[in-house]
């Protein structure tokens, strides 16, 4: 009876046994929501995993338009037995629960996204051999077994090997790359295709300066410095929080974030709040190159071990597409100590946030989103007695190309005239105040202590040197509109709206007027300042508290 019930019990669990079926699975796992750079990163996360110190990738378009991608690292290298771990779907847990590969799944799922064969080529030595591992998803499907190719290395890949990895190390070619593109192109191989695949270079690039900046950067003292190279261009580090020029405004004592895991242990993330300088107080380069302020690039930058997971929006804590917070980045880190209480998914690029956690953060992180909005809109109180700055918008005027407005063949500065070419024609004769060597602060928008016809506003000429005078205005300090409007705007982006008003109309008048016209562009001037001046009369000066 017993040995009876046994057997039902073996025989019950043996047709429990449902092995997956080898050609759907093996495909099905291409669409797991990689694109080629978060599935470029995860090979890299290996690289960085086996001791490299130098990476390498080459992504290569053939003449007849066959796609391969190479991942070279001088890394440890591995055996016969490491080797044939590494290609195992689920392979076994590192030793080493730090390192930046999780699930055993990333080499395989990162390299089937993008390519439907790909090899593992690895020595640990210059006196070993070259070992050599590959699967083909279409000889799978064929055989519809888990069974990998065991190919001959070829010439070429023994010298892509010595030259992109070295001694030691792992290199990883992606062949057949039928999802490295997003269309086919009719002429395979063709200057179109070469662009696309320049494209792709270039993007990898921009994805590896900021997922791995922390590796890149060799002032990080807490992570192993890495080098990355595409296509023999180094990568440079892009650290989003640009600590350079931004503050952090989080006390140093509210860092550290203590998180407790399910097995009721606490261990501590850290998270700063960076606010970065308004891009009125930046260069053009600043903001290209290093500041980068968009919507896209606001809220979260999650590191996990030091290597950017997420970046950009709030996880749900607030909205993400207003550009009243683009100033404000948040860094978040953690290590693998937290990877399940952040539900870190395979291509460790999204992590969930515990209900109480985003409670925690928004109440933690709320005076800081508070100050990013202040800072965007600029909202120093501008009073009549300190002045008024026009500096943010004669920056934004220099730095707008394109703008419709006139340029000087020839002045006089003595007689006020100048000869133009506008819309009116060429060597057009107007008269109009003349200035030279004006500092940029004031080259645009210019308030000066009085205008002879009592105007609010009039067109000038006006120049950082003693050459090419261009359209800019002066704006009447002693014009009512100027001491009770002007003066009553709490933001800086207000008075950029009045001063963007004002040149504008100067801008206009210089390029549709002649000598014949001038009268009428100053009877327009004195009109409309005339009217504003009645319609101020009852407006009461501002006091010093306004």
């Amino acid at each position: 009876m017993d040995d009876s019930v046994t057997k039902i019990q073996r025989n019950q669990l043996h047709d429990m046994v449902n092995d997956p079926d080898p050609a759907r699975l093996i495909h099905g796992l291409r669409d797991t929501g990689y694109d080629f750079y978060t599935a470029a990163a995860d090979i890299i996360d290996n690289s960085i995993a086996a001791g490299a110190t130098n990476i390498n990738i080459s992504i290569d378009l053939t003449l007849d338009g066959r796609k391969y991608v190479y991942f070279g690292d001088d890394g440890h290298g591995m055996d016969v037995d490491g080797l044939f771990n590494a290609m195992k779907y689920g392979a076994k847990i590192r030793e080493d629960l730090a390192s930046l590969g999780k699930f055993g799944l990333g080499l395989k799922t990162a390299s089937s996204s993008v390519c439907l064969k790909y090899s593992l080529i690895s020595r640990k030595s210059a006196s070993d051999e070259l070992l050599k591992l590959t699967w083909d998803l279409e000889h799978v499907a064929k055989e519809n077994a888990w069974v990998m190719l065991d190919e001959p290395l070829s010439e070429d890949e023994r010298e892509v090997f010595e030259e992109m990895c070295g001694d030691s190390g792992t290199l990883v070619i992606w062949s057949r790359c039928d999802r490295l593109l997003s269309k086919v192109y009719e002429e395979p191989g063709g200057t179109k295709e070469q662009n696309a695949i320049k494209t792709r270079r270039s993007k990898l690039i921009d994805h590896c300066a900021l997922i791995f900046h922390k590796y890149l950067n060799p002032e990080e003292t807490e992570h192993r410095t890495v080098n990355i190279a595409v296509n023999g261009k180094k990568v440079e580090y892009w650290n989003p929080f640009y600590p350079e020029r931004s503050e952090q405004v989080l006390p140093d004592k509210l860092t550290v974030l203590p998180i407790q895991r399910e097995d009721g242990t606490v261990h501590n993330a850290t998270v700063k709040a960076w606010i970065l300088p308004h891009a009125k107080d930046m260069t053009k380069e600043e903001n290209k190159n290093y500041a980068k302020i968009s919507n896209r690039g606001q809220g979260f930058y999650i590191h996990r071990e030091g290597r950017v997971i997420h970046y950009g929006g709030y996880l749900g804590l607030w909205r993400s597409d207003d550009p009243h917070w683009s100033l404000l980045r948040i860094e978040f880190d953690f290590d693998h100590q937290l990877d399940e209480a952040f539900s870190v998914d395979v291509k460790k690029s999204r992590i969930l946030l515990d209900p109480a956690l985003e409670e925690a953060l928004k109440e933690l992180l709320s005076p800081a989103y508070k100050e990013a909005d202040r800072r965007y809109r600029r909202k120093q109180a501008v009073k009549v007695s300190g002045g008024i700055s026009h500096g943010d918008s004669n920056k934004t005027i220099s730095e707008t190309p394109n703008t419709s407005k006139v340029t000087a063949e020839s002045v006089d500065e003595k007689s006020g005239s100048a000869v133009v070419s506008n819309n009116q024609g060429n060597g057009i004769k107007i008269f109009t105040p003349v200035e030279s060597n004006v500092n940029p602060d004031s080259l645009f928008v210019n308030p000066v202590n009085g205008i002879p016809s009592g105007a609010l506003w009039e067109p000038c000429l006006t120049s950082k040197t003693d050459t090419n005078h261009s359209t800019g205005v002066h704006l009447n300090k002693q014009h009512d509109f100027y001491t009770k409007i002007y003066s009553q705007t709490k933001s800086g982006i207000s008075v950029e709206g009045l001063d963007f008003l004002l040149w504008a109309l100067a801008a206009a008048e210089h390029k549709n007027t002649d000598e014949e016209l001038g009268n009428m562009w100053e009877d327009i001037r004195d009109e409309v300042s005339s009217n504003l001046k009645k319609l101020l009369r009852k407006v009461d000066m501002p006091t010093s508290d306004s």
